[in-house]
């Protein structure tokens, strides 16, 4: 649920939007506004789940036990859970990607695509699930379906690329890089707050809950000013 929440709210949301604009735009033969809406939908969904991703993978602890830990649900069980969230979050960017481009091929009346794709996907998840559930356990799982999800972005824009329906603008080819530093720095940001307040994660339920709240709270402040600098 933890991971699937900035998958919905930004991956869906997306796509969702991004379709009958899309739509609209090449029923009216404009292609060069679809390739740009499309670019677009890529930078805000990267400027969105970027951070997302690399706050999970960088405290994963803090969150699960705040969250869960409770009755039976004990420590161990939160490592144990932490570890699966790290993996899953690697393949968090690669999730929104797919709802972003994939209205690429359904706007243009393409579902056959998308569908092969998902197809091959999924037999490299299981794959992947047998292959390192052996010596991961869970964690091998959820880091199969990462892996399989990159798969699954990278082909569907490689498709796109192919056919000429994306081309990646200088404006993306610019801010990307400078998303990802301003996602590193929050990241940072966040460690080294979550090392000053361990004192209270280490305390009782109010106090724990008040330091994620701060955590999450500093980590957005630090990565606003880093997107404006």
């Amino acid at each position: 649920r933890i991971n699937q929440l900035p998958l919905g709210v930004i991956g869906v949301a997306v796509g969702t939007a991004l379709l009958p604009l899309l739509s609209r735009q090449l029923h009216a033969h404009d292609d060069a506004a679809a390739m740009a809406s499309l670019n677009r939908a890529l930078e805000f969904a990267l400027f969105l789940t970027l951070p997302a991703a690399l706050a999970l993978v960088v405290i994963p602890g803090p969150i699960i036990s705040v969250l869960f830990e409770r009755g039976a649900f004990d420590v161990a069980a939160g490592l144990a859970t932490a570890d699966a969230l790290i993996a899953y979050s690697v393949g968090l960017p690669a999730y929104v990607l797919i709802k972003v481009l994939a209205p690429g091929f359904f706007a243009r009346e393409d579902t056959a695509t998308p569908v092969k794709i998902a197809a091959l996907c999924v037999a490299i998840n299981i794959v992947l699930s047998l292959v390192l559930m052996g010596p991961m356990l869970h964690v091998g799982i959820a880091l199969a379906t990462s892996i399989s999800a990159w798969v699954n972005a990278v082909l569907l824009g490689w498709a796109l690329a192919r056919r000429g329906h994306l081309t990646l603008d200088p404006r993306l080819k610019s801010r990307f890089p400078r998303i990802l530093l301003a996602g590193m720095g929050m990241a940072a940001a966040i460690y080294a707050g979550f090392q000053g307040l361990a004192g209270m994660f280490s305390g009782g339920g109010g106090a724990r809950i008040a330091a994620l709240m701060i955590l999450v709270a500093g980590g957005l402040a630090a990565y606003g000013a880093l997107s404006v600098a």
